[in-house]
Parts: structure tokens; C-alpha cells; sequence
């Protein structure tokens, strides 16, 4: 996993102008029948949103020990109860098989190679009851926003410098203080692969979180797959 812990710190100001994605995954948490799980789980700012409108515990598993404690600490701020875990999503087990496994803000991006992201994909379809879905979202990468943006400094939300290395699929965020993460983009076909070899099946892959039809205009990936019966 690319993560540096120094981007804990400020995670809360890169993910303030993501709030779009909460209802979609609160309504899929409503709809599942059994445990709830959150990979790359974070500050918990999409968990605790699932755990205080369902009633119900949210199992959550990051990479991060940074992460956790600001989870944690929200979780308990909030009043909700969250099973946080320390742990990386390629190796996900669990003593239950959940009926939702969710992975939101684009952090399967995180993961460098296919085989990485294949070991996830059938860590998720084992760890599934039959019916069982798994939802997460990706960005559709944009060669136009790439070209404007590479090797750019930016003040907002945090002082970082982005650069692009197209050859390997992968975008460079370095804070100015030091620190640097990393995201890998992958295609639609990627994912469909993904779903495909995992023994997964693809149930939706919308173009928002409005649920809207994917076409050239989309700028994110949000997919829900299924543990068929």
C-alpha cells in the first residue's frame, strides 16, 4: 500500500470536498443484511456516517495506525461504535462473512500492481456471504487534467506538488513538508477483469454517486459487485 503517515495529519482537509459519496454508501449499508465492513477505513469519515444512520457496527481495517487513532477518536466524538483493525485489505479475513464490504475515496488506487489488486478483489469474494455486494469508487483518469497539472505546486487543501508518471500508471502527491503518496489508475476493463477473475459479478458501475449512466463524460468509477448465490 502507498501511504505515507504523514498525510494523517491532514486527511480530514484533502477529503472535505468529498461528501457526495456518504449517502450512497449509508443507502447500500441499510440494504445489507449482516456484517458492514470499510476497507482503507481512514479518519472514519464515511463509517461512522454508515454506523450512526444504520445503528449498527462498522467493521473497519486500514493500513494506517495513524488513521485508526484519528478514527477512533471520532467514532467516540460521535457516539457510534466502530470495530477498528489494523491491517491490509490483501489479506483480508474475517471470523464472518459480511453482506457488505465497501472501499471508498478511490484507496484500491493505493494498491500498485494488478496482482495486488487481484489478491484484494478475492480476499473481498471470499470474505462475502452468497448475495453479498462489494462497493467502492475510483477516479477515471483525464489526460487533460494530467497534462494542466503535472509538476504543479497547489496551496489547497494542503500545500503538495502532483506528478505524473503516465508510463506506470501512477500519480506522485508530495507534501510540501515532506511525505509523498501514491495512486495507480486503472481502466474500466481493469475493473471489470478484476470483477471478473475474483468470481465476482458486476451488478452496477455508475458514472456518479447519483447513480447516473456511465459514458465519455464520467470522471469516476462507482461499482457494486456481487457474491453470486
Amino acid at each position: 500500500m502507498s501511504w505515507d503517515e504523514r498525510f494523517a495529519e491532514h486527511y480530514d482537509e484533502w477529503a472535505a470536498g468529498m461528501t457526495e459519496d456518504v449517502p450512497f454508501y449509508v443507502e447500500l449499508a441499510r440494504e445489507a443484511d449482516g456484517p458492514l465492513v470499510e476497507l482503507a477505513v481512514g479518519s472514519g469519515r464515511v463509517a461512522i456516517a454508515v454506523a450512526r444512520e444504520t445503528g449498527r457496527c462498522v467493521i473497519g481495517i486500514d493500513t494506517s495506525p495513524a488513521m485508526l487513532e484519528l478514527a477512533r477518536a471520532a467514532a467516540a466524538e460521535a457516539g457510534v461504535e466502530l470495530d477498528l483493525r489494523l491491517g491490509d485489505m490483501r489479506e483480508l479475513s474475517l471470523e464472518e462473512p459480511a453482506a457488505l464490504i465497501t472501499c471508498p475515496f478511490r484507496a484500491l488506487l493505493h494498491l500498485p500492481t494488478w496482482a495486488d489488486r487481484r489478491r484484494t478483489f478475492e480476499r473481498v469474494a471470499a470474505s462475502l456471504r452468497p448475495g453479498g455486494r462489494f462497493a467502492w469508487n475510483a477516479f477515471a483518469f483525464d489526460h487533460h487534467i494530467a497534462s494542466r497539472l503535472d509538476r504543479q505546486h497547489h496551496d489547497e487543501p494542503v500545500a503538495h506538488t502532483l506528478r505524473y508518471a503516465v508510463a506506470d500508471n501512477r500519480i506522485d502527491i508530495t507534501l510540501d513538508g515532506g511525505g509523498t503518496s501514491s495512486l495507480w489508475w486503472a481502466t474500466k476493463n481493469e475493473w471489470l477483469g478484476l470483477i471478473d477473475v475474483s468470481g465476482l459479478e458486476l451488478e452496477a458501475l455508475y458514472g456518479g454517486f447519483d447513480r447516473r449512466p456511465l459514458d465519455d463524460e464520467s470522471r469516476e468509477y462507482v461499482v457494486v459487485a456481487t457474491r453470486p448465490d
